[in-house]
């Protein structure tokens, strides 16, 4: 009796593992898009630190990105069973916050003179350029901005992948949504590093003992790609922010989510193409506009303190 009830129990966790598993590939399936983004983001966030530092930044980051998950992922099941109403305004916010930090680079590079001064910013290029100073402190505020754009992006991963799993279980949604963490975490920052330290591995060919000429060139490639490989990722991780806080802004807006459906209906055949250039655009406007109130706020402020 005892061997049959055991057999018994080892087969419902063997149907609960192939439920969960064929449930977190459609989840991963669907969070495609928004993953793509993640690891351009991430990448874009390393971007002009200095090289004995990318893979300590990358690995403190990917600490901050676990931690976000281990919030997230109660924090999302908590909220689906007893407010759920609440998880759409809370990914409003965190793509007004994505579209604010998007806009607020594009101005910083274009039209620098439309905001203060960047000391932070300066400050780390003068110690970039400085082998004798510390960086960690430096550092630190960089790793926060990329804590905080990894926790918006986290989200909204989750609550699409909870979006999957509607008639689940409490069990099958908390074991879904830890894999799809946990695999998350693991790929898009194990990625980051490999990125980040192309540049290093073409150097090594290069000065690899006995190397052929095959292996001299490809190091050769390696070490030229590495820079332009970030600065694309870095104007991607930009564009990102754009497409993925206008379209969660834009798709918690009934009235305008109709309407840009509608807008790209008209182009027929690029409907997918338009919709995502309406939310990019979208999400640059209204970025702009968040960069604009709080830089008068500022202002204000520091108008009001100064008297």
């Amino acid at each position: 009796m005892a061997g049959g009830s055991l057999l018994l129990l080892l087969d419902d966790i063997s149907l609960l593992m192939d439920d969960v598993a064929v449930m977190t590939k459609v989840a991963a399936k669907k969070t495609a898009g928004v993953l793509g983004d993640d690891l351009a983001l991430n990448a874009e966030q390393v971007f002009g630190v200095k090289p004995s530092r990318e893979l300590p930044v990358v690995w403190a980051v990917t600490k901050g990105s676990f931690v976000n998950k281990l919030i997230l992922v109660p924090a999302a099941l908590l909220i689906s069973y007893l407010v759920p109403w609440l998880i759409t305004p809370l990914l409003m916010i965190g793509g007004l916050f994505l579209c604010y930090e998007g806009a607020e680079k594009v101005i910083h590079k274009f039209w620098p003179h439309l905001l203060p001064h960047d000391e932070a910013h300066i400050a780390r290029a003068k110690a970039n350029a400085d082998d004798t100073v510390d960086l960690v402190a430096l550092e630190k505020e960089k790793v926060k901005g990329a804590i905080r754009t990894d926790f918006i992006l986290s989200a909204e991963i989750i609550v699409i992948g909870l979006g999957t799993l509607t008639t689940a279980s409490l069990m099958d949604k908390s074991l879904v949504l830890s894999i799809l963490a946990i695999g998350v975490t693991i790929g898009v920052y194990g990625l980051v590093a490999m990125i980040v330290k192309i540049d290093d591995v073409g150097l090594h060919l290069i000065q690899k003992p006995g190397a052929g000429t095959g292996t001299i060139k490809l190091g050769e490639f390696l070490l030229h790609a590495a820079p332009k490989l970030m600065k694309f990722l870095s104007i991607v991780g930009t564009l990102a922010m754009f497409l993925v806080g206008g379209g969660i802004i834009i798709h918690g807006i009934g009235h305008l989510h109709h309407a840009v459906e509608d807008i790209a209906h008209l182009t027929g055949v690029f409907n997918g193409v338009s919709t995502t250039l309406l939310n990019g655009g979208f999400g640059f406007v209204i970025g702009a506009l968040v960069v604009a109130i709080i830089t008068g706020f500022n202002k204000v402020r520091g108008n009001t303190a100064a008297h």
